[in-house]
């Protein structure tokens, strides 16, 4: 009998290795899964699941395996994210950005990086207004220079599904807006939109803080 999409998407999304990085053009893992089981995505779009990842895919859906398709960025080897203290204004826009909640704190203090929960998505760099977040190699050397499924285990992703699917029930709003992304492309580039209003307000509220911090009014 013939797998039904609904089915194909499960099986799909679970040879994926849930860094819900986006690379792949989708909103999530399980988003990119949903597109390839309706043939709208080929395999080969996903750089933390390397070519290993390719190969499971390609063995499940019995077609060739591609090379991995180069818009979508490089295979290498996984990193984690690491917050610079002396630079961190506590806006809390990487807490909410980070797609599997590795990312605590409070507003209006330093935020740090969870490392065994960091899948290396590189969001929270694109969120922070400031630039304190970069990345680098994971401190177990036997891990550092591994890419693909060498560096990352089915264990861990499932975990990183699951702490995916309670950050969007957190954040109900990130669901909604991945939902509408196609909607929202086709707006023209001057158009605003709320979610950039958003982050300019609390950037602006962030700085602030932070001027008046340095002043000792805080």
């Amino acid at each position: 009998m013939p797998v039904v999409p609904g089915a194909l998407a499960t099986q799909i999304d679970a040879l994926l290795p849930q860094t819900q990085c986006t690379r792949c053009g989708y909103a999530d893992c399980a988003a990119y899964a949903q597109a390839i089981a309706e043939g709208q995505a080929d395999i080969n779009r996903c750089p933390p699941g390397g070519a290993q990842g390719i190969e499971k895919l390609a063995d499940l859906l019995q077609r060739p395996a591609p090379a991995l398709d180069p818009s979508c960025g490089a295979e290498a080897a996984r990193e984690r994210a690491v917050i610079d203290p002396a630079q961190c204004i506590g806006c809390t826009l990487c807490i909410q950005a980070c797609p599997v909640d590795a990312i605590a704190g409070v507003p209006k203090r330093m935020h740090t990086v969870i490392e065994t929960w960091c899948t290396g998505c590189t969001l929270c760099i694109q969120a922070c207004p400031v630039d304190c977040i970069h990345m680098e190699a994971l401190a177990d050397p036997a891990l550092a220079t591994r890419t693909g499924w060498d560096a990352w285990s089915p264990a861990q992703a499932d975990e990183a599904r699951q702490r995916h699917a309670r950050h969007l029930q957190r954040h109900p709003r990130q669901l909604a807006q991945a939902v509408a992304a196609e909607s929202t492309q086709s707006l023209p580039p001057e158009a605003p939109r709320p979610a950039d209003d958003r982050k300019a307000a609390l950037l602006q509220a962030a700085m602030e803080r932070a001027r008046q911090r340095q002043h000792g009014a805080v």
